[in-house]
């Protein structure tokens, strides 16, 4: 992976954490750098579970097509929904 594309690959895993936070109403509780964790793990996970099933490869796999960033959105609100049940005892 070239310095470009680990850049991008930080910043797009930040956007698509930031929507997954708006989308699950965490934003105000969380920053940047979670918001980047957030949506590089979530992509990940994504990667691993909903991939396979859809045939369609995520941000961590380099594909930047939008398929690939809705496929790591949903990874990411997944991720949240799961941190939010674990933290509050319920998804938000």
């Amino acid at each position: 992976m070239s310095i470009i594309n680990f850049v991008v690959w930080i910043i797009v895993g930040g956007l698509v954490g930031w929507v997954a936070s708006i989308i699950m109403g965490t934003n105000r509780q969380q920053g940047a750098l979670l918001n980047i964790l957030v949506g590089i793990a979530g992509a990940f996970l994504a990667g691993l579970l909903i991939s396979p099933l859809l045939g369609i490869g995520t941000i961590n796999q380099g594909n930047f097509s939008l398929g690939a960033l809705l496929v790591s959105l949903l990874g990411a609100i997944i991720l949240l929904g799961v941190v939010n049940l674990f933290r509050r005892g319920s998804v938000r």
